[in-house]
């Protein structure tokens, strides 16, 4: 059974950084691509970032990128989004998601799995 823990939300001003953690089980980490979305109050849930399988491409929401920072670590079943320069519009419910053994990155339905998410709130 697929186990996905995402940490690392909490409030921050704007401006601030938060670094969030996925840690995922019971699926072969380093064969799923990996991805983050998130979920404002009364919005659609939307894609933040996404990385391959090996870490080596990753691909971001406009609205995030040069902010934002997806990593992973194989060896620890992990992957990170690394939050800077936070505004109050990043407020959302966090989750992780591992992808389909085929897939793209920027679709809810190129992922298969979902964490159940991470708060964070940006005040300004």
């Amino acid at each position: 059974q697929v186990h996905l823990v995402e940490s690392g939300g909490g409030q921050v001003q704007a401006g601030g950084s938060l670094r969030l953690s996925c840690a995922a089980s019971g699926v072969t980490f380093s064969n799923r691509a990996m991805g983050w979305f998130r979920q404002a109050p009364g919005k659609e849930r939307e894609f933040v970032a996404g990385i391959s399988s090996s870490g080596g491409n990753s691909y971001y929401a406009d609205s995030v990128k040069g902010r934002f920072t997806i990593s992973r670590d194989n060896a620890k079943n992990t992957v990170y989004l690394q939050m800077n320069s936070l505004e109050p519009e990043d407020t959302a419910v966090y989750s992780c998601a591992v992808g389909r053994v085929l897939g793209g990155y920027y679709a809810e339905n190129n992922y298969s799995y979902w964490g159940p998410g991470t708060q964070v709130t940006v005040s300004s």
